[in-house]
């Protein structure tokens, strides 16, 4: 099985996601209408109606490809609202299961989305949600390595080296870890490519949120699209600044979702 392109590839259209490869990444909220409004008008996003199974949802089109979901939050249930990514699997429920025995919590299913696939969510023993997704006819995310589409995903978390065991015995990631003193950070790969990071904050990881998973959108200018964000009535979190992976802003839809804008060094 696999992927079309890797992290740092050209854009293009994807084929199976190899187990263990973030394929799809979903936001779930209390205003959808106005979320999509935001996030149209910051990523150039269409929508169409998505799977009713976990309630009213749409998915977010770029070209007439899909490339997120956003869903409505039970008006009953205090949820978090934040992006999570969905790791790729052949088998929901087996993995589902494993992630238990290795001490992860399943709050959602496994249950199947129609003809779409086969989906569970649950939390790393750290606490971070995260999806398993089984691909059917949705394979995942559609189109990637142009502005606004999902260009990485980021685990923060306390440390890293436990909670990339889990993930490397849930989805059997291989393990690169950082060697510095200074930086705790683990980076996921799936057949030697990077997939994604854990990134250990200790004690500056904020309290008020805990480990939580980051999605990394794609722009074409990171400046640019704070200063849009903003405007849509975002919050930046981070102003942009250079790094390895190019310019990046850590930023907030008006409900308060985190993401990053990564605009890639060229």
């Amino acid at each position: 099985m696999t992927e079309a392109r890797g992290p740092a590839g050209r854009a293009g259209d994807h084929a199976r996601y190899a187990p263990g490869t973030p394929c799809w990444v979903s936001l779930m909220v209390h205003a959808v209408a106005a979320t999509q409004e935001f996030y149209g008008a910051l990523f150039g996003w269409e929508f169409r109606p998505g799977p009713g199974q976990l309630g009213p949802s749409v998915r977010a089109l770029l070209d007439g490809r899909e490339v997120a979901g956003i869903g409505q939050l039970p008006p009953d249930r205090h949820l978090p609202v934040a992006w999570t990514p969905y790791l790729a699997s052949d088998d929901a429920g087996q993995t589902a299961e494993t992630a238990r025995l290795c001490g992860g919590t399943i709050g959602v299913g496994p249950l199947d989305a129609g003809e779409a696939g086969r989906l569970a969510i649950g939390s790393d023993p750290s606490g971070a949600v995260f999806g398993i997704w089984q691909a059917a006819a949705h394979q995942g995310t559609a189109l990637s390595g142009v502005p606004g589409t999902p260009a990485w995903n980021e685990l923060l978390t306390y440390e890293s080296a436990t909670v990339a065991k889990f993930y490397k015995s849930v989805f059997g990631h291989e393990e690169e870890p950082l060697v510095s003193a200074d930086v705790d950070y683990v980076t996921l790969c799936v057949g030697g490519r990077p997939v994604a990071g854990i990134h250990g904050l200790g004690s500056a990881l904020p309290r008020d949120r805990g480990p939580h998973w980051l999605t990394y959108f794609e722009v074409a200018d990171a400046d640019e699209a704070v200063e849009r964000l903003v405007g849509l009535g975002g919050h930046v979190l981070k102003d942009a600044e250079d790094g390895e992976r190019g310019r990046v802003a850590t930023v907030a839809d008006p409900e308060g979702a985190l993401f990053c804008l990564l605009q890639r060094a060229r």
